[in-house]
């Protein structure tokens, strides 16, 4: 009987540990912005239609407006391997993708797939199941998956470009906080490092992911109901990375109580034993600079960076059900602050 095949060993990062650093990404897209001529091909074609979110800052998609009542969100978003389970990788990469539409406050409405699959090497059959899991995930979002793009790679890849809706009068951005405002987190942080410790001994953490496969719709619902307008997913750049970005686009602080993040089990005792992603500590080392650590040891340092796949949201507000884990404050000396 054969071994099943650990899909994981086939990739060089896991999820969205595989991202381009933080630091290098942003030196790469600096100065790129609309193409010549886009504004007057959008006006010309819809009337009314505008860029409402580009690449400003590095907001989850972008946003097109229609319309006073509605505007295209449109996001693509792919990775490697994360667990060796065709199917459930499946699941979390399209799980993943979907939730920048949530994170911008919208819905999604219609995906595409894309796949890499080294066809010579890994069976279709694989690739069937984790499209199958795609698929699944889709229909339980009420979004359209239909078709997409394939090429034969070196490695597998697995995500969707996903189209959705939203209303501009409820459109969540990360330059839209204001001081004063509490800070609450939807999932708990710690797959990174459980998924690396899978990816190295094989063990499984059903917890880690049923989190990954949670949508974030009801949380973006919710969010939406309460009047959040300030917000983002946290996913490869770890708490820490995307309440940077959040800071620096409301030019404000953010404030991070440390003992009020979740973590899911076994979290703790894998930053212990050494399962931490080369992506994680890159976070960690992009946000230090204008981070006051406060009493926070090495432990929770890296937890906070850990490198999320198709993590929770961040959101400037209360919502029902998520902890609140710090606040924004007036800009100060440094943009994040551990307490």
């Amino acid at each position: 009987m054969a071994e099943p095949v650990r899909l994981t060993r086939y990739a060089r990062g896991g999820g969205c540990a595989c991202k381009i650093p933080p630091g290098e990404l942003e030196a790469m897209v600096a100065g790129l912005g609309p193409a010549a001529g886009a504004a007057d091909l959008l006006v010309g074609r819809a009337g009314a239609a505008d860029l409402l979110v580009g690449l400003e800052h590095g907001d989850d998609a972008a946003v097109v407006r229609l319309d006073e009542h509605t505007g295209v969100v449109t996001t693509a978003d792919f990775f490697t391997p994360v667990v060796d389970d065709a199917y459930d990788w499946g699941r979390i990469a399209a799980t993943n993708a979907l939730s920048d539409v949530y994170a911008m406050g919208g819905s999604p409405l219609v995906a595409l797939n894309l796949l890499c699959w080294p066809r010579e090497v890994l069976p279709l059959e694989l690739a069937r199941e984790v499209l199958r899991g795609g698929r699944d995930v889709a229909g339980d979002a009420g979004c359209h998956l239909a078709g997409g793009h394939s090429v034969d790679d070196d490695g597998p890849k697995y995500g969707l470009a996903v189209t959705g809706l939203v209303r501009p009068a409820e459109l969540i951005t990360l330059d839209a906080g204001r001081a004063g405002l509490p800070l609450s987190l939807t999932k708990p942080l710690g797959v990174g490092v459980l998924n690396t410790r899978h990816k190295t001994t094989g063990e499984s953490f059903p917890e880690a992911v049923a989190a990954m496969t949670t949508l974030n719709r009801d949380a973006a619902r919710a969010a939406v109901a309460a009047g959040v307008r300030c917000g983002t997913d946290v996913t490869g750049f770890g708490l820490l990375g995307h309440a940077s970005k959040l800071a620096r686009a409301s030019r404000l602080t953010v404030a991070i109580d440390i003992a009020r993040v979740p973590y899911l089990a076994g979290a703790r005792e894998a930053v212990r034993d050494g399962y931490v992603s080369g992506g994680s500590r890159r976070n960690l080392e992009w946000v230090t600079p204008w981070t006051d650590f406060g009493a926070a040891g090495e432990a929770d340092r890296l937890l906070l960076a850990d490198a999320q796949t198709s993590g929770g949201l961040l959101v400037a507000g209360e919502i029902p059900g998520a902890p609140v884990i710090g606040e924004l404050l007036p800009e100060g000396e440094h943009r994040l602050v551990l307490r």
